[in-house]
């Protein structure tokens, strides 16, 4: 009786053994095929796949009038985030974030390489300290960032975090961008810019850092830095407001960049600067409903909205109403402009399928006309009327009297 008692708890524990490993497992697959969450994709992980293989995208602008290019590009993946191009004339290169991953950069750096001829970035500019606006600068030390694989002549970064200085993602970005400086870059803070400081760079020489950027004399190109509050003042929730904010201005037009500001910061914005009416404006926080708020839209009426992101995915939320763009972002942003272009689509977030939506979003800003062009490598459907829009958001009655 002994041994057959014994055989049945042996039995039976392996039962259990079993249960435990097939509960374990599905936890540990749910748990690795989750979205991501605001806390995890700017955590210490930095991603990189050494098998990617980009398809390269390319819109001539050699051929066309336009003294200055912007591009708002894809990212190779299925996450949101965040990356400008900007081309100046023949000569001037700019980069504006680098997201959303660090496979994003062979993406990146393959439609970059179509353009920036000399591999030099005269200047990049990182708007804050989430891994989906700035995991290309801030890669493991074995593999290539773009302060590596570019000469980067000028950074200007946040001039706040939140960031733990001993996180890994953060010193990973401190060591890439200190390194650049080393071999000459100079670094300015978006506050030292907008208080045109003189500031000492790693060779000894004071250099002045300036609140406008003059790229090109004689067409009237430049950039300035705006200024807001929260680049002196801390916020505690997270990294959005930190975010350095941008104006381009090509003669008469405007193209604004605010990164992920938020409400608080978008209010400080129009404050604290005298905002024109902009021809474009790429979308706040990959048009989150807390940004693009009516306090902003109602000052600068934007003509063209891009919006940075991965439609309809659920990185960061399974509610379909708030995932990027949102409903709240678009019934705003249609009292000004039914021009909005987005960038990719996800098809299935837990399978990894993606694909493009207007693909990469060229604007090509004439010296000679007054009218903007658009090139997208994908299409130039406007996002209303898309099939997406239509299964999945609300038409805004403004919207509606166009049709």
């Amino acid at each position: 009786m002994a041994k057959s008692k014994k055989k049945s708890i042996s039995v039976i524990g392996i039962i259990i053994a079993l249960i435990i490993g097939i509960v374990g497992g599905a936890f540990g697959y749910a748990y690795l095929n989750s979205p991501y969450d605001e806390q995890l994709v700017i955590g210490d992980e930095v991603y990189y796949s050494y098998n990617e293989t980009p398809s390269v995208n390319y819109v001539d602008i050699t051929s066309s009038d336009g003294t200055m290019s912007i591009h708002f590009l894809e990212l190779g993946n299925k996450y949101t985030g965040d990356c400008t191009y900007i081309k100046v004339g023949e000569d001037i290169d700019i980069l504006i974030d680098c997201g959303s991953k660090s496979n994003s950069i062979p993406t990146i750096t393959s439609y970059l390489n179509q353009y920036v001829t000399d591999g030099t970035l005269e200047y990049v500019i990182v708007t804050h300290a989430h891994q989906d606006h700035y995991a290309g600068f801030a890669t493991n030390a074995n593999v290539d960032s773009i302060f590596d694989l570019y000469e980067c002549e000028n950074i200007i970064d946040f001039a706040m975090t939140n960031q733990d200085p001993d996180a890994k993602i953060f010193g990973n970005y401190i060591r890439e961008r200190e390194a650049e400086k080393e071999a000459g870059a100079n670094h300015f803070t978006a506050l030292q810019c907008y208080n045109e400081e003189l500031v000492e760079q790693a060779d000894g020489e004071m250099v002045q850092a300036q609140r406008e950027y003059v790229l090109d004399q004689t067409n009237n190109i430049s950039f300035e830095i705006l200024y807001q509050q929260y680049y002196e003042e801390t916020f505690n929730r997270g990294e959005n407001n930190y975010s350095v904010r941008v104006l381009f201005s090509h003669g008469d037009r405007n193209y604004l960049f605010t990164g992920d500001l938020e409400e608080e910061g978008e209010e400080s914005l129009v404050a604290e600067n005298a905002l024109p009416e902009v021809d474009v404006y790429k979308a706040g926080h990959h048009g989150s409903g807390t940004s693009s708020t009516s306090a902003l839209l109602e000052v600068i009426k934007p003509k063209i909205v891009c919006v940075c992101c991965c439609a309809g995915s659920s990185e960061y939320t399974s509610n379909t109403e708030n995932q990027f763009p949102t409903q709240a972002f678009i019934d705003r942003v249609s009292e000004y402009t039914d021009q909005v272009y987005v960038t990719t689509l996800c098809i299935d977030y837990k399978n990894d399928e993606y694909t493009s939506f207007n693909g990469n979003i060229v604007i090509l800003s004439y010296s000679d006309s007054d009218e903007l062009g658009i090139n997208c490598t994908n299409n130039t459907t406007v996002l209303k009327d898309t099939e997406w829009f239509k299964n999945n958001r609300d038409c805004p009655t403004y919207w509606q009297s166009l049709e």
